[in-house]
């Protein structure tokens, strides 16, 4: 039997896709096989999220260096977790969490932490010799979730301020993953087109590698998204999604938002968002409103009826946050990132509540995104409905397509979700 106790544990600093420093972790068993794991993180990041513990150090990749999370992990996590069993995913995440000793495991580094917990999950998929997304479903996949696309970037640039982060498009009534994954290639590209037509220039590449948005106007954006899903013939397989990150507007002395060149109430945010649904066909808005803002999403949830409401950072993948949604009724799912709340455990914990509470899950990677990212195993692994991919353009984000692609060949009988029971509109 295999001797699956932990024998040692190293760190060290890598970079995510936007050059940023990151922790990367290794942990070897007795019997000598290594999990690996690192802690991307976002842009777009909410308050509540557990802490990414870095060293300010303004000489080193301008304050961005995580030289304390690693040692931290070689000289205190490691030490600690020397001869626990990799089977045992609760106790190591729990001792870890007990190490920290804070609330949000500032003392560590979430960062650290988390980047532990995914090694010591893939070294026991990987004593178990099989890919780690078939140790979480406890055998072969049956279906692959559909992926979506973050096509056109909004946020602040020099010339306009779009307030919704990201413009999404979904293939959700693709019936392979092949056919999905290429019409989010070639709506990228025709967008590309329709978008230079309207700006009589190339259009800019944003910061999460779809195309910046040409107006402040919603509407305009998505009626430009529309034209080019239109183009590539497929106005019938397409629906919208928006991640609104309207922390990123909230101005909380006014208590109002920045949207299209005036500032807004909540109640007014909600009628607005209302009217878009109306117009457009969407699968789901996420962030919709400022991650404090309770009373809103209660009564957004009791008057938006034509899509799914979802949060992210308005949850951060934490059970407390979903409980009081789920008594509020404010949401229909969430986003599951698993650094935000910092081990794998206390994600499984919320996934599981969620499910159990009617949310679906939607599992997604960060805007500091990585090849080999662990949400990608959890998606096919949970046997999710859909997922958030981001741009089809930027390497680590092309790896998550061919991760679907690939998982779902490899498995006979292996098809792409069906997501009729999701749609409103």
């Amino acid at each position: 039997m295999a001797d699956t106790r932990i024998q040692s544990v190293t760190a060290r600093q890598i970079i995510d896709c936007k050059c940023r420093p990151l922790v990367e972790v290794d942990v070897t068993t007795a019997e000598g096989v290594v999990g690996r794991g690192c802690a991307p993180t976002g842009s777009s990041v909410g308050m509540y999220e557990a802490f990414v513990l870095r060293d300010h150090d303004p000489n080193e990749y301008g304050g961005l260096s995580v030289h304390k999370a690693v040692d931290h992990v070689i000289h205190q996590i490691g030490p600690a977790l020397i001869g626990m069993d990799v089977m045992d995913q609760e106790a190591i995440d729990r001792r870890m969490i007990e190490l920290d000793g804070t609330e949000n495991k500032e003392r560590l580094g979430g960062n650290a932490i988390y980047s532990v917990s995914i090694a010591c999950y893939r070294a026991a998929a990987a004593s178990r010799g099989v890919p780690l997304y078939e140790y979480i479903a406890g055998g072969k996949i049956r279906t692959v979730p559909v992926p979506s696309f973050n096509v056109i970037n909004g946020g602040r640039y020099p010339h306009l301020t779009q307030a919704f982060n990201e413009f999404i498009v979904v293939p959700y009534r693709a019936e392979t993953i092949e056919e999905a994954v290429e019409i989010g290639v070639e709506v990228f590209k025709k967008l590309g087109t329709v978008l230079e037509d309207y700006l009589g220039t190339e259009p800019g590449v944003g910061g999460s590698y779809g195309w910046i948005a040409p107006s402040e106007d919603p509407e305009v954006v998505l009626s430009i998204m529309q034209k080019a899903i239109d183009g590539c013939g497929y106005h019938d397989k397409v629906a919208f999604a928006l991640d609104c990150a309207s922390s990123e507007m909230y101005d909380a002395a006014s208590q109002t938002y920045y949207l299209n060149g005036k500032q807004r109430s909540s109640e007014e945010m909600i009628d607005y968002m209302k009217g878009l649904t109306e117009k457009f066909p969407f699968l789901f808005v996420e962030d919709m409103l400022d991650e404090n803002d309770w009373d809103g999403y209660r009564l957004a949830h009791q008057k938006i009826q034509r899509t799914n409401l979802i949060g992210d950072d308005f949850i951060v993948t934490n059970r407390k946050r979903l409980e009081r949604a789920v008594r509020e009724n404010s949401l229909d799912g969430f986003i599951l990132k698993p650094n935000q709340v910092g081990t794998i455990s206390e994600a499984m914990e919320a996934y599981r509540y969620a499910r159990k509470q009617g949310l679906f899950a939607v599992p997604s990677g960060r805007s500091g995104g990585v090849i080999s990212d662990v949400v990608m195993d959890l998606a096919v692994g949970l046997q999710v409905d859909f997922i958030k991919n981001g741009c089809p353009k930027s390497g680590e984000r092309i790896d998550k397509l061919n991760f679907l692609i690939r998982a779902c060949s490899l498995h006979e009988g292996c098809h792409l979700s069906e997501l009729s029971h999701l749609v409103r509109f």
